[in-house]
């Protein structure tokens, strides 16, 4: 029941990655991510304990995250699956701040392990920010009820179900 309330929360998509030691790229689709804090800047993600992701963040201690656009939903898929460097054949990418950075995305992200939080059957990864852009006004991936879409925002607030009235 829990799984299937939660399925009801937008949540955005994103790609994080790495660099392994031996200078191998790695990542993952998330959807659990979120910003942290402005001072200092901070993202939080979490990662399944199983995941070969996290076992190369805690290695390397440094992760990207790449906050994907509406028109993205193949990456999503073709980063959800398990394997390693396969992921990245065919894909546009570059080394950003010695991380993998997706192109197009909408926004690019480093970041250094500042803690690791045990969280269930998921481990949170708190990451202090070294490096962030924005590549513009694309619309958002967002996953909601199993299933890829995008966000877009009413053109009339007071059209909103619940949207405080503006007095007559």
């Amino acid at each position: 029941m829990f799984k299937e309330a939660m399925s009801c929360v937008a949540t955005p998509v994103s790609i994080v990655t790495g660099m392994s030691d031996d200078g191998q790229p790695f990542g993952a689709t998330v959807s659990a991510f979120t910003s942290l804090s402005i001072d200092p800047a901070m993202v939080l993600i979490a990662l399944d304990r199983r995941s070969r992701t996290l076992d190369m963040i805690r290695e390397s201690g440094r992760f990207g995250l790449n906050v994907l656009g509406a028109d993205q939903d193949d990456l999503a898929m073709a980063f959800a699956a398990k394997g390693g460097i396969d992921k990245f054949y065919g894909t546009s990418w570059s080394i950003d701040a010695g991380l993998p950075r997706i192109s197009q995305a909408s926004a690019w992200v480093a970041s250094t392990v500042d803690d690791l939080v045990d969280g269930g059957d998921h481990v949170i990864v708190l990451g202090r920010v070294d490096a962030a852009e924005s590549t513009g006004d694309k619309a958002p991936l967002v996953y909601h009820r199993r299933s890829f879409g995008t966000h877009l925002p009413y053109r009339d607030p007071s059209l909103l179900v619940g949207a405080p009235r503006r007095p007559a």
